[in-house]
């Protein structure tokens, strides 16, 4: 298995991305697609894991919204692999090259486990966000 994670704009690869959160957030979660895309994807950055070419995982990083990360998707049949952790540490990586000290992102009730193995810390009380339980975590970065 093949593994490679591609910095990407939205416009190279919008047909894999879109097909990614569409079938993670719209079709296996219930999140309206009038919410999946929105006017923050052709400004931020993006990620996008491919599995022996085929487009499997993606993110994407807010860097004028005080380094947000967003859409962390990885298709079902490729879970369980390890690539959530490698699409944010390519995430990561971005926003130093950026200087950014910290990231943050609004992480699903059921994905505060994983986002706690990286070093992201709860830092709001939970809440609702198109229907789905989140809350706030960020990560600073060591200086």
């Amino acid at each position: 298995m093949a593994i490679e994670i591609v910095r990407c704009e939205l416009s190279a690869y919008d047909s894999a991305i879109r097909t990614i959160r569409e079938t993670v957030f719209v079709a296996e979660q219930g999140v309206p697609v009038e919410l999946e895309m929105d006017d923050r994807d052709p400004i931020a950055k993006h990620v996008l894991a491919l599995v022996d070419g085929c487009p499997a995982g993606t993110a994407r990083l807010d860097i004028r919204n005080d380094g947000k990360i967003g859409r962390l998707a990885v298709l079902p049949s490729f879970r369980r692999r390890g690539l959530g952790r490698r699409i944010m540490e390519e995430i990561e990586s971005i926003g130093r090259d950026h200087q950014l000290s910290q990231l943050w992102c609004h992480a699903q009730k059921m994905a505060v486990p994983f986002y706690q193995s990286l070093g992201y810390d709860i830092t709001s009380p939970e809440f609702l966000e198109a229907g789905i339980v989140h809350c706030k975590m960020s990560k600073t970065f060591p200086t």
